[in-house]
């Protein structure tokens, strides 16, 4: 195949861009080939990326007190969860079964217009149509269908993202995946605000939800310039060359990847980064069916009153972003103690429930709020752990549907905890 395992370790200058990527024989390798990320901007970018896409979901979900004020008769916060992940699987199974004939660059932007316009949907409809009344349910299909289109654009720019940030090195993927917990601490932090700031009534809740999707609007607007002017940097282009050397050396031996070819490519990325997925997977599994439906529904305390959830909440964000920045200090790189610890925190499962329906001193705010912090911890870390180490694992011309393939395990563990977290109900 031409492809030999290969280290690159420290860039021009100090700039670090260590990783162990499998690259093409023929290519230079040399650690003072690799251009420098100046000011490290590549970094900051694929960082705001990751914050970017999940900042829509992220809004979505915490201004759902404002959602439960005007559609009192349904669970907004469940209902929103299993639209926006079982429309996103979905987005993805397209994407993977067509990522060949597709083109990345095209997607990702296409994608981020498609949040811009579903963030647009719910303020504009506040204005013009919804006015702050209660029971205008025209209003919540709307804001369901919205979710949906979120979903959609999730699809299309995560498996994107994430694919893209497999073809560098591994500081790349950490700042993607660190990005993804920054908007939760984003939105954590705004929810403090206003709450501090506006007063809780309708109108109170109407201009936070407000600044929510105008923030996030904003936020998207500026990942449309920051990815457009990613591909023009040094690093990239250089990362970008060795890809395309390497699908060329591919094609010269095995002819274009199409019909049976692909699938069978398909196929051997998918059998490589399995046990990779399933431990994503069932990290999100747990997570999903805990959070946010089990915290900002199903606790209360008579200390914190409504600031309990926000608490909660802010505490899981703040843990999650700790976890996914822990990896640059240390990196667990065996596989099999990173899937292991993905399938040992099936044991929050068990010690919520002990919370919620357990002895009394269980039910207390400090045993929950430190579950919760845990459960940010290590969602955050493990994630980021296999999410460096899944792409690295396929030769670089794979690396991108290795990404993508692994989104959808992400997706798939998202939707089965979605519905789960109706069992707390129950």
């Amino acid at each position: 195949m031409g492809i030999v395992t290969t280290a690159s370790s420290a860039a021009v200058d100090g700039d670090s861009e260590s990783a162990t990527l499998l690259i093409p024989k023929t290519s230079s390798t040399n650690p003072q080939n690799i251009p420098k990320d100046n000011f490290n901007m590549a970094y900051i970018i694929y960082f705001t990326l990751g914050a970017g896409y999940l900042l829509p979901w992220n809004a979505f979900i915490t201004v759902v007190d404002y959602f439960s004020y005007l559609y009192p008769d349904v669970s907004v916060d469940r209902v929103f969860a299993i639209v926006y992940m079982l429309i996103g699987l979905t987005s993805l199974l397209f994407i993977v079964a067509f990522a060949h004939k597709s083109n990345s660059f095209v997607r990702i932007n296409l994608g981020m217009v498609l949040f811009v316009i579903a963030l647009l949907t719910v303020p504009l409809m506040d204005v013009w149509y919804i006015k702050g009344r209660v029971g205008v349910y025209v209003g919540y299909y709307v804001t369901v269908a919205a979710v949906g289109l979120c979903g959609v654009a999730d699809g299309l720019v995560q498996g994107g993202v994430v694919g893209n940030a497999g073809e560098l090195p591994e500081r790349y993927m950490q700042a993607v995946v660190a990005g993804t917990a920054a908007s939760g601490v984003l939105v954590s932090v705004l929810r403090v605000l206003t709450k501090a700031i506006y007063p809780q009534d309708a109108h109170g809740l109407r201009q936070s939800a407000n600044l929510y999707f105008i923030v996030s609007i904003v936020v998207m607007l500026l990942n449309i310039i920051f990815y457009n002017v990613a591909h023009r940097l040094p690093v990239i282009k250089y990362y970008n060359d060795l890809k395309t050397q390497a699908v060329n050396e591919e094609n010269e031996e095995k002819g274009d990847l199409t019909g049976k070819l692909w699938r069978s490519t398909l196929w051997d990325v998918v059998g490589t980064i399995k046990w990779y997925g399933c431990g994503i997977l069932i990290i999100y599994v747990v997570t999903l069916s805990i959070f946010p439906g089990s915290v900002t529904e199903d606790v209360s305390s008579e200390i914190l009153k409504d600031w309990y959830p926000i608490i909660l909440v802010a505490g899981y964000n703040v843990f999650d972003l700790i976890g996914k920045s822990l990896t640059p200090l240390y990196l667990i790189e065996n596989a099999k103690v990173a899937i292991g610890a993905s399938f040992a925190r099936l044991l929050f499962l068990p010690l919520f429930y002990g919370c919620l329906h357990g002895p009394e001193i269980f039910r207390t705010e400090i045993p929950v709020t430190v579950l919760t912090c845990l459960l940010g911890l290590t969602n955050g870390y493990f994630t980021c752990v296999l999410m460096i180490l899944t792409p690295k694992t396929v030769q670089l011309q794979h690396a991108e549907t290795a990404g993508i393939v692994l989104v959808l395990y992400l997706v798939v563990g998202l939707a089965i905890g979605s519905v789960l977290s109706w069992f707390w109900v129950i």
